[in-house]
């Protein structure tokens, strides 16, 4: 059994074509923490695929959803985004349904995340002259102590994730179905001081996938959207797994070794001029006052290079080194295999690791010899009718 193309309406979920004539570029890719792509063309012109009762063309931009199906398990899913022409072939685009949040203005209620709470106190305006007596006593009695500001409740990162995606799916032509885990991530948004609180507004014009990827990043969480069918096989259902914190697990049952099942390694990336064993992350103010984080991590072998980069969004120290541990990860990557080709093998069987598990290498790298070094999975493309998968890599280890 082959690769089957199913075309739904995006917001109805009604299934338009249950056999879109589509021809794939590759195998669909899935990633963690993205939406994935897919891409391909229909040629020639089919007469079923002009229009439809609601007087769209079935595949159209941004009105067509395009799912990939093998062996009766729906493999990936995603929008049209972008339809072009070459001769007479159509081509399209498909991004997951996790890029919908992307370039969306969020207009939801205001987030003040461990904001302090300015509570009304009996004594306010009662010492104008500022001289530290209440105004009008006789004898004069001292103005007490201000009780301290309360701070308000802090906003767990998964319950904002899964605020915007309501936000987005509340409006009619918004609907996608798409529905999140409802657990927590047990990182609490903005200081527990109540100092620098975390805030979603709509008049700072906040751009809802970024926000997405912003607190995600700050919690070091991972999610990973699939798609899947209904218990009647009518409907194809959306959902957004979200890690505790991270997704994935140490995979010792399974073995990817060259010359076994691995067919192809990618060429080796070393950090070159981009090599950084210090990050300082310049947050809000100015001159010396200015808050700043450093993050570091030597290994003793190799000089020091820092690196600087500016978040002025909050002044926050723990949110700062949060960012600089994120951008540190990604300048102090020792030698790095981006992605394998694999085959099916018993060592590994077809689609038996999940996005974000740790596999162990064993590869055979031009003047670094053999290696065996852990890898985390980020991104796959499966070629199940010729049973081979390239899996995109990142090393384990160094993952910020």
């Amino acid at each position: 059994m082959g690769w089957r193309y199913i075309a739904a309406r995006p917001v109805t979920g009604d299934i338009i074509d249950w056999d879109v004539p589509f021809k794939a570029d590759s195998p669909p890719r899935r990633e963690l923490n993205g939406p994935g792509r897919m891409s391909g063309s229909i040629e020639p012109e089919y007469l079923r695929l002009l229009a439809k009762p609601d007087g769209l063309p079935i595949i159209s931009e941004w009105a067509t959803a395009i799912f990939a199906e093998y062996d009766g398990y729906i493999r990936w899913g995603g929008l049209v985004t972008n339809v072009s022409f070459e001769q007479q072939a159509m081509k399209v685009t498909c991004a997951g349904y996790t890029a919908y949040p992307a370039g969306m203005p969020y207009l939801g209620d205001t987030i003040r995340s461990g904001a302090k709470q300015h509570e009304k106190w009996a004594y306010d305006g009662k010492d104008k002259n500022h001289d530290g007596y209440i105004d009008g006593t006789h004898p004069k009695r001292k103005m007490p102590k201000r009780p301290k500001d309360k701070v308000g409740s802090r906003w767990d990162a998964y319950d904002v994730v899964r605020h915007i995606w309501s936000h987005l799916q509340s409006y009619s032509m918004g609907k996608l179905g798409v529905t999140l885990d409802g657990h927590d991530s047990g990182y609490l948004l903005g200081a527990a001081s109540g100092e620098d609180p975390w805030q979603l507004q709509w008049w700072d014009n906040p751009d809802c996938g970024s926000t997405i990827t912003d607190v995600m990043n700050l919690a070091q969480a991972d999610y990973a959207e699939r798609h899947y069918w209904d218990g009647a096989r009518e409907k194809i259902l959306h959902h957004v797994d979200l890690g505790t914190r991270r997704l994935g697990r140490a995979r010792n049952d399974l073995r990817f070794a060259q010359g076994e099942n691995i067919v192809e390694v990618a060429k080796p990336n070393y950090q070159g001029d981009t090599y950084a064993s210090d990050v300082y992350v310049l947050g809000k103010g100015s001159g010396a006052k200015t808050a700043r984080a450093r993050v570091s991590a030597y290994d003793g072998r190799r000089v020091r290079r820092a690196k600087f980069i500016s978040r002025k969004s909050t002044a926050n120290v723990k949110t700062l080194t949060e960012y600089g541990k994120k951008e540190l990860a990604r300048h102090s990557e020792q030698l790095t295999i981006p992605s394998i080709a694999v085959r099916a093998h018993r060592n590994a069987p077809m689609a038996s690791w999940a996005m974000g598990d740790r596999i162990l290498l064993q590869v055979e790298v031009p003047w670094a010899g053999e290696l065996a070094i852990w890898h985390r999975i980020v991104a796959e493309e499966i070629d199940m009718e010729r049973d081979v998968a390239v899996l995109d890599l990142t090393r384990s280890d160094f993952y910020g």
